[in-house]
């Protein structure tokens, strides 16, 4: 039996650029500080894995004592905390309005390998709740609730390109990594699952295009659809031979390389 691990952001669905970016900026307007990310400046952020991290980032010596913000670590957390916990509200809320596009052949290749039998996972560095929010509607909800995993958020001590939260992924789902595929559209993501010794499908967004993903099995411009988007094959150091979308047998091939 072969097992499929989806990253969330960029895989599932486009929500860097329409979800989280402005998401994140309505949540600085809200609480009062002087912040907002540009697009340019957002893909920087990217670089750093996880939302409260990101926002760590603007917290020097000099923010904090210009806006009057806790400077012990542990005041400095539960601030956080806090403006995470509002940004992943308007989150969930912007991805239960539908705003959020699916990526292209995600619903098709999820439904083919769960009929084919396959073991589907999600594991991501972004909260619990709006990684559901996302694959319930990427999959559709009947889809989503077969899923063998869903791993998220703070599940484990060290964020992607860390490979804990694949190993964790393989603990749990009690599978060989010889037969599993991670799909990933970032170089951190690249990183961890080669890290935990899988192997990895990239399907590119605007964000991560530049990256490199020499050490990819497969890299696409996404999955593709028969009546929708067409995948582009960007690298390939696999056996798959993709045409104009991703299937199933093009899963395998990127596991036998």
């Amino acid at each position: 039996m072969s097992t499929v691990i989806f990253d969330c952001d960029g895989v599932l669905a486009d929500t860097e650029r329409y979800g989280h970016l402005p998401a994140f900026n309505q949540t600085f307007r809200e609480v009062g500080v002087p912040l907002q990310w540009s697009e340019e400046e957002y893909g920087r952020k990217l670089e750093i894995a996880g939302g409260k991290e990101r926002m760590a980032s603007e917290l020097t010596a000099e923010f904090v004592r210009a806006h009057d913000l806790p400077v012990d670590p542990e005041g400095r957390a539960a601030l956080l905390a806090t403006w995470h916990r509002h940004k992943t509200q308007i989150y969930t809320e912007m991805v239960a309005s539908g705003k959020l596009p699916t990526r292209p052949g995600i619903r098709r290749i999820i439904g083919e390998a769960q009929d084919a039998g396959w073991k589907l996972a999600v594991a991501s560095t972004s909260a619990e709740p709006s990684v559901r929010a996302i694959l319930e509607q990427a999959a559709g909800p009947d889809r989503a609730a077969r899923f063998d995993a869903l791993l998220a958020g703070d599940c484990v001590p060290h964020k992607k390109p860390a490979p804990d939260i694949y190993l964790l992924a393989l603990e749990r789902l009690g599978v060989d990594p010889a037969g599993v595929l991670v799909i990933e559209d970032s170089r951190n993501g690249l990183e961890a699952a080669r890290a935990a010794g899988l192997r990895c499908l990239i399907t590119v967004n605007g964000y991560t295009a530049h990256e490199d993903f020499r050490e990819a099995a497969l890299v696409v411009s996404s999955l593709g659809d028969p009546e929708g988007e067409r995948t582009v094959v960007i690298a390939n150091r696999s056996p798959a031979r993709p045409r104009d979308y991703v299937v199933l047998r093009d899963l395998e091939a990127s596991l036998a390389g």
